[in-house]
């Protein structure tokens, strides 16, 4: 069984910088992509970023500028620096990875943003 295990959140001041990690317990078959998404109380999940094997990222709008994605693909992890954080980036943050039998979801680290 895979297991996504992030890490790195926490509390950070508005204007400071986070940077998250997930790593997949053991090797996983076909990656497609592997990404961020959040979710805030009363909110849906939301695209945070996802960042293909081959290196091609996208971004969600609230985000774009602030946040980079990127990848260690030997390793199977994927990282989120977040920098310039306002309060309403807190949230779950939650890491993807989408394979070519299935699709992945880690257990969320949380991320408060103190303004």
């Amino acid at each position: 069984q895979v297991r996504l295990v992030e890490s790195g959140g926490g509390l950070v001041q508005a204007g400071g910088s986070l940077r998250l990690s997930c790593a997949a317990s053991r090797s996983i078959f076909s990656i497609i992509i592997m990404g961020w998404y959040r979710q805030a109380p009363g909110k849906n999940r939301e695209l945070v970023a996802t960042i293909t094997t081959g290196g091609s990222t996208n971004y969600g709008d609230s985000v774009k500028g602030r946040f980079t994605i990127s990848r260690d693909n030997a390793k199977n992890t994927v990282y989120l620096q977040m920098n310039s954080l306002k309060p309403e980036d807190a949230a779950v943050y939650y890491c993807n990875v989408v394979a070519s039998l299935r699709t992945y979801w880690g257990q969320g680290t949380q991320v408060t943003v103190s303004s």
